[in-house]
C-alpha cells in the first residue's frame, strides 16, 4: 500500500469520479498490486468481485490502451524489486514457506507481524508524529469509532481519560453520541476510526464536525477511504487477514502508539495524572490485591 508511482497516484486522484464498480476494481488494484502483475485479468476480476470487462473499463478510464498496459506497468514495478511489489511477493512466499500448509494460526500471526512492521516505516512514523502533535495542541479531543472500530476508539478514549479530561467519547446512549459536538469549536479535533465497510453515521458526524471547524484526524484503511478527503492527518492501517474477518490489530497498535506519544509530551504532568488515577481506583477497590487460594 505504500508504493508511490504515477499510476497509483492517478488512480487515487480520479477515484471519486469513478462509478461504484470501477471504484471496487480500482481499490483492489491499489491494495493488491502484486496480483495485477502476476495473475490473469479474469482472476483479478474474480478476486475483486467484478466482471472482467470492468477491469478493461478501468484501464480505459485511466487513459491506458487496455488492461494489458495496466498489468505491464505493475509487472515492471515488480521487476524493480526493492520496497515495491517484489518485496510484498517475497514476503508472501516466505510466509507460505515457513508455516505448514493449513496452519491458519501461524499464517495469521506472521501476517500481523508484517503489518505491524510496516507501521514502523518512515512514512507511517511521520504520520504518527504529525497526528500526535495535532492531538497535543487541541483543547478537546473528540473520539469516534462505530461498529468494529468502536473497540479502538474506546481504548484510545480510556487511556486519554487516565491522562486528563480532554477526551470526549462520542458514544452516547439512545442515539445521543453526536450531542457531544454541541460545543465543539475550531480549537478542538476529532479522531475518527473507520474501515471498510465505513459506518454511515461515523462519516456524517465527521462531516458535521468539520463544518464546525473541528480538525479531523483519522485512522483508516486506504488512500481512497472517504475519510481521507475530510482529514488533516490520516494514518493508514492494514486490515487484511487470513481470517474471514478483517483485523483490527494494526489500528489498535496505532492507538497505543498515539497514547504513548501524548503521554511522553509532558512526563511530569502524565505522572501526576496517573498518580491521581491510581489513588482513585484504589479508593474504589477496583483491582484485586490478593491471589485467590486454589480450591
Amino acid at each position: 500500500m505504500s508504493l508511490s508511482d504515477p499510476l497509483r497516484e492517478q488512480i487515487i486522484a480520479q477515484y471519486d469520479a469513478m462509478s461504484p464498480q470501477l471504484q471496487q476494481a480500482a481499490r483492489y488494484v491499489l491494495e493488491h498490486p502484486e496480483e495485477v502483475a502476476l495473475v490473469s485479468m479474469r482472476e483479478v476480476a474474480r478476486l475483486a468481485g467484478v466482471q472482467p470487462a470492468t477491469m478493461t473499463r478501468l484501464a480505459k478510464f485511466l487513459d491506458l490502451p487496455g488492461y494489458d498496459e495496466l498489468r505491464a506497468q505493475h509487472a515492471a514495478a515488480l521487476r524493480q524489486g526493492g520496497d515495491g511489489f517484489a518485496a510484498k511477493v517475497r514476503q508472501r512466499e516466505n510466509k507460505r514457506g515457513e508455516a505448514p500448509e493449513g496452519d491458519i494460526a501461524s499464517h495469521m500471526l506472521q501476517g500481523l507481524s508484517a503489518q505491524l512492521a510496516k507501521l514502523g516505516e518512515p512514512a507511517s512514523l511521520q504520520r504518527l508524529e504529525a497526528t500526535a502533535n495535532r492531538l497535543k495542541s487541541a483543547r478537546k479531543v473528540y473520539v469516534l469509532g462505530l461498529r468494529s472500530s468502536h473497540a479502538v476508539a474506546w481504548h484510545f478514549h480510556y487511556v486519554m481519560t487516565l491522562l486528563g479530561n480532554r477526551s470526549v467519547h462520542l458514544d452516547g446512549p439512545g442515539g445521543t453520541g453526536g450531542d457531544g459536538l454541541i460545543r465543539a469549536t475550531s480549537e478542538d479535533v476529532m479522531l475518527v476510526i473507520s474501515i471498510k465497510p465505513y459506518a454511515r453515521e461515523a462519516l456524517e458526524l465527521a462531516q458535521l464536525a468539520k463544518q464546525k471547524g473541528v480538525g479531523i484526524l483519522s485512522i483508516t484503511d486506504s488512500e481512497v477511504s472517504p475519510l481521507v478527503a475530510l482529514s488533516e492527518q490520516t494514518i493508514f492501517c492494514p486490515t487484511e487477514s487470513d481470517s474471514f474477518f478483517h483485523t483490527l490489530t494494526p489500528a489498535l497498535a496505532i492507538s497505543e502508539v498515539l497514547c504513548t506519544l501524548l503521554a511522553e509530551c509532558d512526563r511530569p504532568k502524565t505522572l501526576e495524572a496517573l498518580q491521581q488515577a491510581d489513588e482513585h481506583l484504589s479508593h474504589l477497590n477496583t483491582y484485586s490485591t490478593t491471589i485467590p487460594k486454589r480450591q
